[in-house]
């Protein structure tokens, strides 16, 4: 397997090599070392009512958990019975406790294990291994994350961009639609397609109309990064907030698109996009105001490198100190964590 690593002087730099994004074994690498360590969206605090099934990134880690609410505490459990590992919660219901639908063992809504029938007699039991396992859950104003084993805290992933979005963070935001795109690419071209302006003027010419390309700009931090662009009056048009390794929180005026992107293969993804408005009256306006039209023509462009990258003639390329800052910041970050 080729090692790689990043320059970390742009100038000087040269991108990921093509075996990254070619080789099945830096894929399969990639959820040990990049995605068991990384922070996962999960769902809006206020989607929770009592028991709620999920997974950890599906289709690569694939992980079942469930997020349950005890009074007012909200715990991310593992969603599978230490008995004999059936799924314990499939639909979102209230419940006063957790119960095995296959041989009736039972649990507090603190994971605790309660009790089994027809286990009189069992030595050494019940021990911690009956008890479900509590998973990291951390909540960004509202957005609920879960990790499997975090190499550093949801804060220190979000960083200091956070503070320098221009967003009503109080806004009452509702899910109003979600949609599913299957694009025939490696999970990371997709990533650093999002992680810079650059190709804006040559392949979304009406998002161009609305976007100042002169005055983008693009900020790293620790685990993030932060776009944003202006409109012609200067103001801001839209703030696109990246999370590594996967996420991406854009905030407009009329509330927040998220697009989860979700390894399925190293020529696979499947790009997630919940839709949550504040404010209605704008959503058919500005930057956010045509968000299928933008995804095919990504959708596109970025598939048109997968080809390209299993050519002979193609290892590595450079990078633009102006523009391509994020992309840069996003290589060296894959490389820290597979090492």
């Amino acid at each position: 397997m080729a090692h790689f690593e990043i320059e970390p002087d742009i100038r000087r730099a040269r991108t990921l090599s093509s075996d990254f994004y070619l080789d099945p074994e830096f894929f399969e690498l990639s959820k040990e070392k990049i995605f068991e360590r990384t922070w996962h969206f999960l769902c809006r605090e206020s989607e929770v009512d009592g028991l709620w099934p999920t997974a950890i990134l599906p289709g690569v880690l694939d992980e079942p958990v469930m997020l349950a609410r005890d009074g007012g505490e909200l715990r991310c459990l593992s969603n599978v019975c230490t008995h004999r590992g059936k799924i314990l919660v499939e639909e979102p219901c209230k419940a006063n406790l957790i119960r095995c639908g296959y041989h009736g063992r039972r649990f507090s809504l603190d994971g605790k294990f309660l009790s089994m029938p027809e286990f009189d007699g069992v030595e050494n039991f019940p021990s911690e291994t009956d008890d479900l396992k509590q998973v990291p859950l951390a909540n960004w104003n509202g957005f609920l994350f879960a990790s499997i084993d975090p190499k550093d805290s949801l804060d220190a992933f979000v960083g200091e961009a956070a503070e320098q979005i221009e967003f009503d963070i109080k806004m009452p935001l509702k899910l109003t639609a979600k949609r599913e795109y299957r694009v025939n690419a490696h999970w990371a071209l997709y990533c650093e397609n999002y992680l810079e302006g650059f190709h804006i003027p040559y392949v979304h010419k009406g998002l161009n109309e609305i976007v100042d390309y002169g005055t983008y700009t693009t900020e790293t931090f620790r685990y993030s990064s932060l776009q944003t662009g202006h409109d012609s009056e200067g103001k801001v048009a839209a703030n696109y907030l990246f999370i590594f390794p996967n996420l991406m929180f854009n905030f407009y005026p009329w509330g927040v698109s998220v697009n989860v992107v979700r390894p399925v293969s190293p020529g696979e993804t499947v790009v997630e996009f919940l839709t949550y408005v504040g404010d209605t009256a704008l959503l058919d306006h500005g930057a956010g105001s045509d968000l299928h039209g933008v995804e095919m023509e990504d959708e596109a462009v970025v598939e048109s490198v997968q080809r390209g990258i299993r050519s002979r003639f193609y290892s590595h390329g450079r990078y633009s100190p102006t523009r391509e800052q994020g992309t840069h910041h996003f290589h060296r970050l894959i490389a820290e964590l597979i090492g």
